[in-house]
């Protein structure tokens, strides 16, 4: 519940106020004087009657109204705190400082959920408990440093924790990066990260609001609500990178199925930041270097120069935009080449890297930069230019802020000497620059940002997919892992392919199912879940005589119900599945079958449902890409019906939440086609309501 007294307050009060500076009370006093903030400010501290020059009260009973606190007292005290200013002072805004609420025990979490209770019976905003506070161009009512320059043209930074929130902020500074509004929201006794999202989605102003927002994010309470607005501020225009720190017990819970030991609340956050348009990141350096490629002028291809005079960067940061999808294109002949090779020194190299040598001048860079602008077939370049300390280069950087400013392709600056001519790179960056001091680090970063899918499309899928079918069939299931016709059934509702199959019990049935199927075919046992480990699956059975032997050995097999013949597929091994994760929903996985699934875990996540868009990305993201598409004299499969699959399987996820876990391991799948092979899955319905009495 963000409301303009906490971004805009015309009076602030600090309850307890301190004269030691090295308190929280007495910091958060020192920082808004020290920041010039412009309204009433006021205190509260029974043993003194001023605080570092600002008015002091005994107790809130005291106070004038007022429209924002910041608490800095012991726990205990906060909640008659807040509830006199609430009820009685028109206070509107609260920053809880102190700890001992949720974070250490349930007792704590009560107590901040009574105090939440208090602020929004009177129509306030809560900011905490257990946070450093709130940071505006109106206000800075934290108790730490650094304190950035807070300008429209910064960032909005939201972080569940106020340390890590302190170290990105002093991650970002010196490389440049400006900050409009930071947000630590602690606990979120009241409001969490969603919910300031929501707020900067909500009342965002096309050309005034900050474009680029930064997450850090320690639990998600409402993805729906988070992937809404993100979605809706980056179709706006906007860009979000946000790092997910800590994974739930859901990734490592006993699960019956491939699929549901390998999903885990991380692949739930993986899919929602790939459905949102997020670029998710790990690290603190990682997400300001992100921020500060956000900041930059958009990169619109894929192709960059890399313009150098140390041949070690140049080669490393080639390394590390290749390795993202990235290109370093080669320079073609032509006149314009032959032209700046001539206004080179000699050694140097105009190829690409293009490398001006370490005798290399202002002037010379001007010209490089100019042929990458106008005649070089490159679509950004990225600048390596330090110093080991022999002379001056402060025209190199103000060439390089001029060029900057006026060309139309990205200029990424990599100014690695922070030491030799630290007094340029801050000269450089006070102009409103940033500065990438590590070329692998920002290579890394720029190939995530290009390889993040922008915000997925809202449409459900529903061409060739019978609903009605589908709930019929949900609706008459028992819980439990289903019998191979329940699966047929789904299947065939949603328009998957699978192989034709038939149930047995008994040997003449098996003997009918097999003429109708035909050869070769498979046999497997149906009742238990892993097949395999108890011998249950005989493959290449090709005459009737083996149909009607393998029958009476597949059914000596402990609880086995029944024997199921397949025909039988050949291809490339791939895997889909799916698990119902709390608050999420259903976390598609999707990736290449065998030891690909098994031993390398190489998946790929989506939140369902999803477009085929959405579901070729994923495949693409898969390390196994290039197997599927085919190599050497291999052919590959056909990924279009890959995807449609995927799909496929999302609406129908969509359409029977009932379903918990799906594991369709293998599918089959040459240029042509791509068929089911073996399948499980597992429904459990709610409990029903009892009937109401009378």
């Amino acid at each position: 519940m963000i409301n303009e007294k906490l971004l805009h307050p015309e009076s602030i009060v600090i309850v307890g106020a301190s004269n030691n500076i090295s308190k929280p009370g007495g910091k958060i006093v020192k920082n808004l004087i020290d920041n010039q903030f412009k309204g009433k400010l006021l205190a509260v501290n029974p043993k003194e009657t001023t605080v570092q020059g600002v008015a002091s009260f005994k107790s809130v009973e005291d106070l004038p109204a007022v429209d924002l606190a910041v608490l800095a007292i012991p726990a205990q005290f906060c909640f008659h705190a807040v509830q006199v200013m609430a009820e009685q002072k028109n206070t509107k805004a609260f920053i809880i400082i102190s700890a001992g609420f949720g974070e250490l025990n349930e007792a704590g979490k009560k107590m901040g959920t009574n105090i939440a209770d208090v602020v929004t019976k009177n129509k306030g905003c809560l900011i905490g408990p257990n946070c450093i506070g709130v940071m505006t161009p109106a206000h800075t009512s934290v108790f730490t440093t650094p304190i950035p320059k807070l300008t429209p043209g910064g960032c909005d930074f939201i972080s569940g924790s106020g340390a890590t929130a302190v170290f990105i902020i002093e991650s970002g500074i010196p490389k440049g990066l400006r900050f409009a509004n930071v947000f630590s929201v602690g606990n979120s006794a009241q409001t969490g990260v969603e919910d300031v999202l929501a707020y900067l989605d909500e009342n965002y102003v096309q050309g005034e609001s900050p474009k680029v927002k930064l997450l850090y994010i320690e639990n998600i309470n409402n993805p729906d609500k988070l992937l809404l607005h993100a979605t809706s501020l980056i179709n706006k225009g906007c860009k979000i990178a946000a790092i997910k720190a800590g994974n739930s017990s859901a990734g490592s819970r006993a699960a019956s199925s491939h699929t549901g030991a390998m999903t885990s609340s991380d692949a739930a956050v993986e899919a929602l930041f790939r459905k949102a348009g997020i670029v998710r990141c790990y690290g603190r350096e990682e997400l300001t270097t992100v921020a500060n490629i956000f900041m930059s002028k958009e990169l619109k291809g894929r192709k960059l120069a890399i313009i150098t005079h140390a041949g070690g960067p140049g080669v490393m940061l080639t390394d590390a935009l290749e390795s993202g999808g990235l290109k370093i294109p080669q320079i073609e002949e032509s006149p314009a080449k032959s032209s700046l090779k001539e206004k080179l020194f000699v050694g140097s190299s105009v190829e690409n890297p293009i490398d001006f040598l370490a005798t290399g001048t202002a002037g010379q860079l001007g010209e490089i930069i100019d042929a990458c602008e106008n005649e070089f077939e490159v679509d950004g370049m990225a600048v390596i230019f330090g110093s080991p300390g022999l002379s001056p280069i402060h025209d190199v950087y103000k060439l390089l802020n001029d060029k900057m400013q006026t060309c139309k392709k990205p200029i990424y600056p990599i100014l690695p000497s922070l030491i030799n001519v630290k007094e340029d790179v801050s000269d450089f960056l006070s102009q409103g620059n940033v500065n990438f001091p590590d070329e692998v680090l920002l290579g890394r970063a720029l190939t995530k940002v290009m390889n993040t899918p922008k915000p997925a499309a809202t449409e459900v899928f529903l061409e060739g997919i019978n609903i009605e079918a589908i709930k019929q069939v949900i609706k008459q299931a028992e819980d439990g892992y289903q019998a191979p016709e329940i699966i047929h059934q789904l299947f065939d509702a949603a328009g998957i392919p699978r192989v034709k199959e038939i149930v047995a019990t008994s040997e003449s049935e098996a003997v009918l199912a097999a003429m109708e199927i035909g050869f070769p075919l498979v046999m497997k046992v149906v009742g238990p879940i892993h097949k395999t480990d108890v011998g249950g699956v005989v493959l290449n059975i090709r005459n009737l005589g083996d149909v009607r032997k393998e029958f009476h050995h597949l059914f000596e097999i402990k609880n086995v119900s029944g024997v199921l013949l397949a025909q039988m597929a050949a291809g490339t091994e791939l895997f889909l599945g799916a698990t119902y994760e709390q608050n999420f929903g259903h976390i598609v996985l999707c990736g290449m079958g065998g030891i690909f699934v098994e031993v390398l875990k190489d998946i790929a996540s989506g939140l369902a449902p999803f477009s085929h868009k959405e579901a070729l990305a994923m495949i693409k993201s898969l390390k196994s890409y290039k197997i599927l598409q085919g190599y050497r004299k291999q052919k590959g499969v056909n990924i279009e019906k890959f995807a449609d699959i995927a799909v496929r399987l999302s609406t129908l996820l969509r359409f029977a939440t009932e379903i918990k876990e799906v594991d369709i391991n293998p599918l089959l799948g040459n240029e042509n086609e791509i068929l089911v092979v073996d399948a499980r899955v597992r429904i459990e319905k709610p409990p029903s309501q009892p009937s109401p009495e009378g």
